[in-house]
């Protein structure tokens, strides 16, 4: 098992290099860079009034086609304020070394400083790093606790009339986006029509600082109830039919049968023996579950609910052309992604000793 991680822990290496790379040329190629950004900025211009003024579409005006050294954004700027500005992004090298010096920044996890939050990056994904966690974390356990439980009685109740409706909400639930049940709740419970009874925005009160530790507590998962509830809502559908399948195809294998023949109650058989079998997927899975919930996930409740966390991060970078901020967001998601695949197989192997990866 030692040599199997010793591999997979070196694949990270051409892995990540692939994903920074593909990136990489793909931002930089992306219209409407930090560049023709601060130009815009510098001449008092929005996207609509640009339009006006030059008569050109503005994601056009605003992309980086030249006429020589000067942008077609450059109204009233100068080549030397033009250059000024480039300098200050760095984009005044050219592409080939700006990379390579990424990679060779990237290998010592330093990220360098944002382009507009004039704070560095590494302190901004540190910071928000652990609001997305406890995001992924709630609402992967949350997911669990409900999941196991649903899946194990619909497996009982096969073709029962519990499983087929609770099948029917299940379904029903998965179809639908996670974002568009958070609206639902802003609606309901968070001050939109009817009830005002959870905050919009933040992970905590203004004044949590001042509030004691049990407050604290409370005032955290006060926060944290609704957007948690969005993401479960949309995210425990496979988990439960995996679930329910699994102990369907332990239930009906040879040592089940031998089992009841001896004598044993149907709970001494299922909790004694189906249990532990059935689990072993399900438990193997639970990195490859937090990391799926955490990537497809907290994207957009971060957004909707105003928390501060990678997702709103990268999104706000994304729209801002924050260079350096997308690029470390992508680094990380990818690395962890990595990671927890690795883990998701060590327990694997953990769980079911049976499962040998040094053959492959």
């Amino acid at each position: 098992m030692r040599a199997y991680i010793v591999r997979r822990l070196l694949l990270v290496i051409p892995t990540l290099l692939a994903i920074i790379t593909i990136n990489f040329f793909l931002i930089q190629a992306a219209p409407g860079g930090p560049v023709d950004q601060m130009i815009a900025a510098q001449i008092g211009l929005n996207a609509s009034m640009l339009d006006r003024v030059t008569g050109n579409n503005a994601n056009e005006t605003l992309n980086t086609e030249k006429s020589g050294s000067n942008y077609r954004a450059s109204v009233g700027l100068t080549d030397a304020d033009i250059e000024a500005i480039k300098k200050q992004f760095g984009f005044d090298k050219p592409l080939h070394e700006r990379y390579f010096r990424m990679l060779k920044d990237y290998l010592f996890f330093d990220f360098g400083d944002s382009l507009f939050r004039g704070r560095s990056v590494g302190e901004l994904i540190v910071e928000r790093l652990p609001v997305s966690i406890s995001l992924g974390l709630w609402t992967t356990l949350l997911v669990y606790l409900i999941s196991i439980p649903l899946g194990i009685r619909k497996a009982i109740k096969h073709s029962s009339r519990f499983d087929i409706w609770t099948t029917s909400i299940v379904l029903a639930a998965n179809a639908i986006p996670s974002f568009l049940f958070a609206v639902l709740l802003i609606i309901l419970f968070a001050g939109g029509n009817y009830w005002d009874l959870f905050p919009l925005r933040g992970l905590v009160s203004n004044n949590f600082e001042q509030l004691s530790t049990f407050d604290k507590i409370l005032d955290y998962f006060h926060h944290m109830f609704l957007p948690v509830v969005a993401m479960t809502i949309g995210g425990f559908a496979s988990l439960t039919m995996l679930t329910k399948n699994s102990f369907l195809d332990e239930i009906h294998k040879q040592y089940v049968i031998t089992a009841k023949a001896k004598g044993l109650t149907e709970n001494g058989v299922l909790y004694g023996h189906v249990f532990r079998n059935a689990m072993l997927i399900i438990i193997a899975g639970f990195p490859a579950a937090f990391i799926g919930i955490f990537f497809t996930g907290s994207l957009l409740i971060e957004v909707i609910f105003s928390l501060d966390g990678l997702g709103l991060l990268g999104y706000e970078a994304t729209l801002g052309r924050d260079y350096p901020v997308i690029f470390a967001t992508l680094y990380i998601f990818g690395l962890m992604g990595l990671l927890m695949s690795i883990l998701s197989d060590v327990m694997y192997s953990i769980v079911d000793p049976r499962i040998n990866f040094e053959a492959s």
